[in-house]
C-alpha cells in the first residue's frame, strides 16, 4: 500500500503540470492588458504604467516563453496578486481556508450518518411506507437548489424568529476575535473559542454555523440516500446474502455486518467528490448566508473578473481532488480486503 501511495504522490507533480497548462492556455487567450493585473500588486501608481508592466514582464514575447516564465513563478508559490482582496493569491487561500473547513467539519459527519442511515432503512423496508418517504424526502431535498433552502432557513430563523444572522459571528464575538487578548490558532472560530477558553465566542460561532451546515447536509444527503439504498438492495440480492440467512444467522447481523459493509463500496466513491467539493467551499451556501470560504471567495473573484484569484483557486482545487481521490482508493483497500493497491 505504501508504494501505491507513493507513485500517487509522485504522479500529483504531473497532474499539476497538465492542469497549469490547461489554465495557461486559457490565460494567453486574454489579453495582455487583462493579464497584466496579476502582476499591479498593491501600488496604485502601477495601474497607469499598463504597457511598462507588460514589458517587464514579457506578455508580449513568444507562448512558450510565457508559460515559461509563469511555471517560474507558480513554482516559487507567486500565484500574482488578488485586486478583490487586495492581497497575494496564496494569503487570500489561506485566510478565506479556514472558514471553508469548518463549515466542511460541521456538515460531513451529518451528511454521511443521515444519509447511510436513512439508505440502509430504505432498502430493508423495501416499498413501505418508510421507503416511500425516504425516496419522497431524498428527490425533494437533490431537486431543491441550494439558494432556495438557504434563504427559506435564512426567513424562518432570522427574518422570523430572529434567531441568529448571516456571517460567521455577530459584532460583539468579532470585536472579541479581532482584540488583542484573543489569539487565532486555526482561524476556526469555533476551535479557536474552545482554545482561548471563551465559551461565548465558542457558541456565537457555532449558532453561525447551524443555518449554512443544514442547508448543505438537506440538499447533499438526499444524493448519499439514494445511493445508499440503490447500493443496498443490489447487495441483498447477493448469493452470500442467502447463504448467510440460511445458516441461521441474526437477521441485523446480516443486514449491519454483512450486507452494509459491501454497499458502502459505491458510497465511498461519491463521499470523496462531495468532501472535495465541501474542502473547496459550497459557494452557493456561502454566499446566501455571507459566509467567507473558499466558495465565497471563488464567486466574487470571477463575478469581477479577478483572473489570478480564479486561476489561483483552479490549481489548488487540482490538488485537492488529486489528494482525496488517493485517501478515497486507499479507503477502499482498509474497507474491503479483496480490493488490493499492489
Amino acid at each position: 500500500m505504501l508504494t501505491y501511495i507513493a507513485r500517487r504522490l509522485l504522479a500529483l507533480p504531473i497532474v499539476m503540470f497538465f492542469v497549469s497548462l490547461i489554465i495557461f492556455l486559457l490565460l494567453s487567450m486574454l489579453p495582455p492588458g487583462t493579464r497584466v493585473a496579476a502582476f499591479v500588486g498593491q501600488n496604485p501608481r502601477a495601474l497607469g504604467a499598463t504597457q511598462q508592466l507588460i514589458e517587464k514582464h514579457g506578455l508580449n514575447d513568444d507562448i512558450h516563453i510565457q508559460w515559461w516564465n509563469w511555471m517560474t513563478n507558480v513554482a516559487q508559490g507567486n500565484l500574482g496578486f488578488s485586486q478583490t482582496q487586495t492581497m497575494p493569491v496564496t494569503e487570500a487561500l489561506a485566510s478565506f481556508l479556514p472558514a471553508t473547513l469548518e463549515l466542511m467539519m460541521a456538515s460531513i459527519v451529518p451528511i454521511l450518518v443521515i444519509g447511510i442511515w436513512l439508505g440502509v432503512l430504505a432498502a430493508i423496508h423495501q416499498n413501505s411506507w418508510i421507503d416511500h418517504i425516504s425516496r419522497l424526502t431524498s428527490i425533494v431535498g437533490w431537486s431543491l437548489p441550494t439558494f432556495i433552502a438557504g434563504l427559506l432557513l435564512l426567513m424562518v430563523f432570522y427574518g422570523m424568529l430572529g434567531w441568529v444572522s448571516d456571517g460567521r459571528l455577530s459584532t460583539q464575538a468579532t470585536l472579541i476575535v479581532r482584540s488583542s487578548d484573543f489569539i487565532s490558532y486555526t482561524g476556526m472560530n469555533t476551535i479557536d473559542g474552545l482554545l482561548n477558553g471563551n465559551a461565548f465566542v465558542f457558541w456565537d460561532a457555532l449558532k453561525h454555523l447551524i443555518l449554512p451546515a443544514t442547508t448543505i447536509v438537506i440538499v447533499v444527503t438526499a444524493v448519499i440516500v439514494r445511493i445508499m439504498r440503490s447500493s443496498m438492495l443490489n447487495t441483498l440480492r447477493e448469493d452470500y446474502i442467502y447463504a448467510a440467512r440460511a445458516k441461521g444467522l441474526k437477521e441485523n447481523v446480516v443486514i449491519y455486518k454483512h450486507a452494509r459493509r459491501n454497499a458502502m463500496i459505491p458510497v465511498l466513491t461519491t463521499s470523496g467528490v462531495i468532501v472535495a467539493g465541501l474542502f473547496l467551499g459550497f459557494a452557493t451556501a456561502e454566499i446566501v448566508f455571507n459566509f467567507k470560504g473558499l466558495g465565497y471567495l471563488f464567486i466574487t473573484s470571477a463575478q469581477q473578473l479577478d483572473f489570478p484569484m480564479v486561476l489561483g483557486f483552479a490549481l489548488f482545487s487540482s490538488i485537492v481532488f488529486v489528494i482525496i481521490n488517493l485517501i478515497v482508493d486507499v479507503l477502499y483497500a482498509i474497507y474491503d480486503p479483496r480490493v488490493s493497491l499492489d
